[in-house]
């Protein structure tokens, strides 16, 4: 049992400073560029990983792209001059909230048009469903006609 507390402690000893240098530490020199920082982490995402933004996500791509965001930052650029250079390099994509752009309508308008075709394919099956059920063939027709005259007897 020894043996077993010993060998856990080593393996995780051994990951300690895996786990320690995940952390990204950045020292500002007001709180204003820090809010900036992290406001702007928020709001741009990874190319990468497609799905997280660059705060969350350990891609080597969006630790590159904090590190840049940092330095702009501490250079005093503006959240709009940072969200326009990394727009510059990688495209609106970038962004969590893109801006209507003939690029980009299909992502503002895909999911809308995506409902409005859903729904007419559902009308027109319903449609269809009715107008079946209401029809009958001859067949049917003649064989509803002799069980109405035999009930009329």
């Amino acid at each position: 049992m020894r043996k077993l507390i010993v060998a856990f402690f080593l393996l995780f000893s051994a990951f300690t400073p895996a786990i320690a240098s995940a952390i990204d530490t950045f020292e500002f020199d007001n709180v204003k560029q820090e809010q900036t920082f992290h406001d702007l982490t928020k709001v741009l995402r990874c190319p990468k990983c497609q799905n997280q933004n660059i705060s969350d996500s350990n891609a080597e791509l969006a630790k590159d792209l904090r590190n840049k965001t940092y330095e702009l930052v501490k250079e005093g650029k503006t959240e709009d001059e940072v969200v326009d250079y990394m727009v510059a390099r990688f495209g609106n994509f970038v962004r969590y909230d893109p801006p209507m752009t003939p690029a980009t309508i299909f992502l503002w308008l895909g999911p809308l048009l995506f409902i409005i075709f859903g729904f007419l394919v559902l009308y027109k099956q319903a449609k269809n469903k009715s107008k079946k059920e209401d029809q009958l063939d001859s067949e049917e027709t003649n064989r509803l006609q002799k069980i109405l005259k035999q009930g009329d007897k």
